[in-house]
């Protein structure tokens, strides 16, 4: 089963796949965030299986555990987490939210 959110996170510096990076999804509205899925990326730094084959529409909430990664590599960085919000609309099968990384800068894009 892939998950109606998807994300792939590569290391842009060292040129690899950014494998164990902890991820989590969440509903977001005005009264806070509610979790819906958590896991990590594989050894391709990608995650297919986060949260469920379909979500309801309205604001989600991607957090990426960042620190941790640059940490276990021994590496200083400026971001503990990435943080990610973007909308779940009626009617669209799959969201798939790629992150490029590096420890003092991200981008991240609507991917397909």
């Amino acid at each position: 089963m892939t998950s109606h959110v998807t994300t792939h996170v590569l290391d842009a510096v060292a040129g690899v796949p950014a494998a164990g990076v902890a991820v989590s999804l969440a509903r977001h509205d005005g009264a806070g965030t509610t979790e819906v899925a958590a896991a990590v990326t594989d050894a391709d730094g990608r995650c297919h299986e986060l949260g469920p084959a379909r979500l309801e529409p309205g604001t989600y909430r991607l957090v990426l555990a960042t620190g941790r990664y640059f940490a276990a590599r021994g590496t200083e960085t400026f971001y503990p987490q990435v943080t990610v919000d973007f909308r779940v609309e009626e009617g669209r099968d799959h969201y798939h939210v790629p992150l490029l990384l590096s420890p003092f800068a991200y981008t991240t894009y609507r991917g397909s």
